[in-house]
């Protein structure tokens, strides 16, 4: 189980999706309760495509609330 502080969600710069680790990615078939770091490599936005890399956290290690 995943601590609180790593439930954080992220965003993609392309179009502004966000993965919301409480409720997963039905469509790429990420379960809910799924944070961040625990999402395949091969995860892409289920709106523009996006990889992986193209997310930006919201909070946590790495965002811009961090710095």
């Amino acid at each position: 189980m995943a601590k609180p502080e790593e439930m954080f969600q992220c965003q993609t710069s392309n179009c502004g999706y966000i993965y919301n680790p409480d409720k997963g990615c039905k469509k790429r078939k990420v379960s809910g309760g799924t944070c961040w770091a625990d999402v395949p490599e091969d995860y892409c936005c289920p709106v523009c495509g996006a990889g992986k890399k193209m997310f930006k956290p919201l909070a946590g290690p790495g965002s811009t609330q961090a710095q």
